[in-house]
C-alpha cells in the first residue's frame, strides 16, 4: 500500500515534468463604428492554428504533431505567412460574427507575424479582419471554434464623429460556445466588484491547477522538506507576497524582464529547491528569504498571464488581489493533494526522507535542470 502511495505521488510529479508550454487563449477585439463597419483583431498563435494544437493539450509536446508545431515556431515570419495563406480560407470559414442568426461576410485585411524570437514562449500574431454589419444590427454574437482553442472577446463601440468609444466586458469562451449577445446600442455597465473578484480568482486558480506545471513542481518541492503545516504555509505565504509585488510592478510597467531570462530562471529555482531538499535534513529560516526571492521571480512569470488580457483600470487592486487569492487557493490544492497521498509516511521521518523526500527531490531537481537547459534553447 505504501509503495502504491509513493507511486501515485511520483505519477503526479511526472505529470508536471512536461514543459510548461501551453497555448494561450486567443484575444479578440471587435470594433464597430457608427456606420456598422467591423474591424476585428485576433491575437493568436498562428503556429497553433495551423497544427490544431488547442486547449485540450496541457503541454503542446503531448500533441501528435508537436514536431510540426516546433518547426513552425522556428520559421521566419515570411515563411510562416506563406503557410498561413493556404489556411486563410479555412480560418475565415471557421470563425463567425453572427447577426440575427446569419453570419457576416468577413475578409482578412492583414496579418502581422513577429520575427522569430524566444521559441519557448508562443509567438503571438495579429490577424486583422474586416466586414460590414447590416445597418439595422443592434446586437452581435462572436464564434471561435474549440479546434482553435479558447478565446476571450470584447466589443468596442466607436463613435469617430464625437471621438468616443465604449468597451464591453471581456467574455471568456471555451467548450465550442459562442459568446453572449453584445449590444451595439447600449453602453455596457462596468463589471460589479463581485464579478471582478470571481473572474480573477478563477483565472489565478487555473494558472496553477492545471496550467501551472512549473509552479506546481516548485510548490511540491517546498512541501517535501516540511511535514508540519505552519512552516509550509509560511513558505507559501512568502512566495505569494513576493509574486504579488513583482506582478503589480510588472502590470504597471515598472519592472520588466524578457521571457528568455525569466523562464530559465524559474526553472533554475525549481532545480535549486530540489537540490536543497537533498542536501539538508531540516528546514532553516534562511529558506523563507530564498522563497521570497524566488517568488519575486515567479511573479514576473505570472505577469505573462495577465499582460495581454490586462486588468480593469477601475478595479486594478481588487483584480490583482483576487488573482493572487486564486493562485494561493491553487497552491493549497496542490499541497492538500500531496498531503493526502503522503500523510501515512509522516510518522516515520527516516523512511519518509529515504523513500519520499530524496527520490522526489532528485526527480524535481533533474526536471528543473532539464527545463533550464531547454529554456536556454540548448536543445
Amino acid at each position: 500500500m505504501k509503495r502504491l502511495i509513493v507511486f501515485l505521488f511520483l505519477s503526479c510529479l511526472s505529470y508536471s515534468t512536461a514543459s510548461a508550454d501551453v497555448v494561450k487563449p486567443a484575444l479578440v477585439e471587435i470594433n464597430v463604428d457608427q456606420d456598422r463597419t467591423l474591424n476585428i483583431e485576433v491575437r493568436a498563435s498562428i503556429e497553433a492554428l495551423l497544427t490544431g494544437i488547442n486547449a485540450q493539450y496541457k503541454n503542446t509536446q503531448d500533441a501528435p504533431n508537436a514536431d510540426e508545431y516546433d518547426d513552425f515556431r522556428k520559421m521566419p515570419a515570411d515563411e510562416l505567412m506563406l503557410a498561413f495563406n493556404s489556411f486563410r480560407l479555412q480560418f475565415l470559414q471557421s470563425i463567425g460574427v453572427i447577426v440575427a442568426g446569419e453570419s457576416v461576410d468577413l475578409h482578412v485585411v492583414s496579418v502581422d507575424i513577429p520575427p522569430t524570437g524566444y521559441t519557448k514562449v508562443p509567438r503571438i500574431s495579429i490577424i486583422t479582419i474586416a466586414g460590414k454589419l447590416p445597418r439595422s444590427a443592434d446586437v452581435l454574437q462572436w464564434y471561435y471554434p474549440s479546434k482553435f482553442g479558447d478565446n476571450a472577446v470584447r466589443v468596442r463601440q466607436v463613435d469617430t464623429e464625437n471621438d468616443q468609444w465604449h468597451w464591453s466586458q471581456w467574455q471568456w469562451l471555451k467548450d465550442d460556445k459562442a459568446s453572449e449577445l453584445f449590444s451595439l446600442t447600449e453602453i455596457v455597465a462596468r463589471q460589479s466588484t463581485l464579478e471582478v473578484i470571481a473572474s480573477y480568482i478563477e483565472i489565478g486558480f487555473e494558472h496553477i491547477v492545471p496550467k501551472g506545471l512549473d509552479h506546481i513542481l516548485f510548490i511540491l518541492g517546498l512541501f517535501l522538506l516540511s511535514t508540519r503545516l505552519p512552516p509550509l504555509l509560511w513558505q507559501v505565504t512568502m512566495f505569494t507576497v513576493a509574486h504579488t509585488i513583482t506582478l503589480a510592478l510588472s502590470m504597471n510597467n515598472v519592472v520588466e524582464l524578457p521571457p528568455s531570462v525569466v523562464e530559465p530562471l524559474i526553472a533554475l529555482s525549481i532545480a535549486y529547491v530540489g537540490i536543497e531538499n537533498i542536501l539538508v535534513k531540516e528546514l532553516h529560516k534562511s529558506r523563507l528569504f530564498l522563497v521570497f526571492l524566488f517568488g519575486l521571480l515567479h511573479g514576473l512569470g505570472f505577469a505573462g498571464v495577465l499582460s495581454d488580457f490586462g486588468m480593469p483600470a477601475d478595479d486594478f487592486a481588487v483584480a490583482l488581489i483576487s488573482f493572487n487569492v486564486g493562485v494561493e487557493l491553487g497552491q493549497l490544492a496542490v499541497i492538500l493533494m500531496a498531503f493526502v497521498l503522503l500523510r501515512t509516511w509522516f510518522k516515520d521521518k527516516l523512511n519518509y526522507r529515504k523513500i519520499v523526500v530524496v527520490p522526489g527531490s532528485v526527480f524535481i531537481s533533474v526536471i528543473g535542470v532539464y527545463w533550464f537547459l531547454e529554456r536556454l534553447e540548448l536543445f
